[in-house]
């Protein structure tokens, strides 16, 4: 089977970067990024001046591209936005949010051109939200997949855990196509939840687990018909970790078996430029950074109290990095702050050790865009390693699929 990617919100290339570091026969047949409300497309731009310019490389807002035109592909992979993913009854207006619609692009992607393989990825929220109705929009996911012929399987990855450099959760979502080869050998075992979690599943041979037993593994069945059936009456509190083969779905809660992250002081430069230094605002970090116990009042006059716990500050260099944001380096709370090795005086990180704890190569994104948009793609990318690690088992997958399609072809010419 052709090793052919379609990327959806492409951002600055991780998903493409991840796959190819696995093997460099991926060819990404079409690549979509937009950035709405910006003159400048930095990160469509970054990703061209890596991956040159094509016709298939498009940078238009997806919602307006006519979805039958998108080349073929085997592989539909995609970082999508991850707000409002609720749906609404035939006639109405469908999702709110300006960015929880585009899982609908996505869905309508997956209705006219079918690919075997999907790996996307999203914030570990999307499993429990809306907060209203526990586990409705990825009840809504699941069934999109169920009723367009597809099997899933999700983890919740920290990669620290995994020995990368950044404590960042998400949650990855691998379907397959009831028509693979894959589906059937997993079909053989849908009874067998233990087997699929600790051995024959997609991320048992990504990410090693500590073994589950049967026991532990809740049970429960999609009979939802429609989406609009879904949206009104489903709720349930996903695991983090589970399966769905035809209307049965499997969810267990997994513990990593933990591999040594990468510490910040590995990958911190040295002689860095003195704009990089907090020279002033250090009691504003101080308090950004610390506990807080705050009364405040609601829209409607209802007084609370608003809590926070502290942030180490500076950041351990003996510790993988927090989650980057797309406002790091900005005056804000999450932004990481570490005690220069050269200098002993606190400082920011660097452009580059952003992209080095999301595992770009340097300057990946030193592409002519402001420094302050470098920190902002790196807060909406991907670990690139993690990728490369189901890269690695998607290239046996699809090697597979072709032995068994180099099979029936050979029936068929000897009948």
């Amino acid at each position: 089977m052709e090793k052919t990617i379609c990327e959806l919100f492409a951002g600055v290339g991780g998903f493409r970067l991840g796959l190819e570091k696995s093997d460099n026969n991926w060819k990404t047949v079409w690549a979509n990024q937009w950035e709405p409300g910006r003159k400048t497309q930095y990160a469509f731009d970054c990703y061209c001046t890596h991956f040159g310019m094509c016709n298939h490389y498009v940078n238009k807002d997806i919602s307006s591209i006519n979805k039958s035109e998108i080349p073929n592909h085997n592989l539909l992979v995609g970082g999508f936005p991850c707000q409002d993913y609720s749906v609404a009854r035939t006639g109405a207006a469908g999702i709110t949010g300006k960015k929880g619609v585009l899982w609908w692009d996505i869905h309508e992607i997956l209705q006219i051109k079918r690919p075997k393989f999907v790996l996307l990825e999203n914030v570990d929220r999307l499993l429990k939200s809306p907060s209203s109705q526990r586990g409705r929009d990825f009840g809504i996911i699941l069934s999109c997949f169920k009723l367009l012929g597809y099997n899933i399987e999700w983890r919740v990855i920290n990669a620290a855990e995994y020995g990368f450099a950044q404590r960042r959760r998400r949650v990855f979502i691998f379907a397959y196509h009831n028509s693979t080869n894959y589906a059937h050998y997993i079909n053989k075992n849908v009874n067998r939840p233990d087997c699929i979690f600790n051995n024959i599943g997609f991320f048992a041979h990504t990410f090693k687990i500590h073994g589950v037993c049967n026991d532990e593994i809740q049970h429960i069945e999609l009979t939802e018909e429609d989406l609009a059936t879904v949206t009104d009456s489903f709720s349930y509190a996903f695991c983090n970790s589970g399966y769905m083969a035809g209307n049965k779905i499997y969810t267990c809660n997994t513990t990593p078996i933990y591999e040594e992250p990468v510490p910040l002081k590995d990958i911190i430069e040295h002689n860095v430029d003195a704009k990089f230094f907090l020279n002033e605002n250090l009691e504003k970090w101080q308090y950004l950074k610390g506990a807080k116990r705050l009364e405040r009042t609601s829209k409607t006059g209802h007084k609370y109290i608003f809590s926070e716990g502290s942030i180490a500050f500076p950041d351990p260099l003996d510790r993988p990095a927090r989650t980057i944001l797309t406002s790091e380096a900005s005056l804000n709370r999450s932004t990481h702050i570490i005690e220069d090795s050269d200098t002993h005086q606190y400082r920011l990180i660097t452009p580059i050790e952003a992209e080095r704890i999301q595992g770009f190569d340097d300057n990946w994104t030193n592409t002519g865009m402001p420094e302050k948009f470098r920190y902002f793609c790196m807060g909406n990318a991907l670990v690139v390693g993690v990728i490369t690690r189901m890269g690695n088992y998607l290239n046996t997958i699809f090697q597979k699929e072709t032995e068994v399609l180099s099979c029936i072809e050979k029936a068929r010419k000897a009948q």
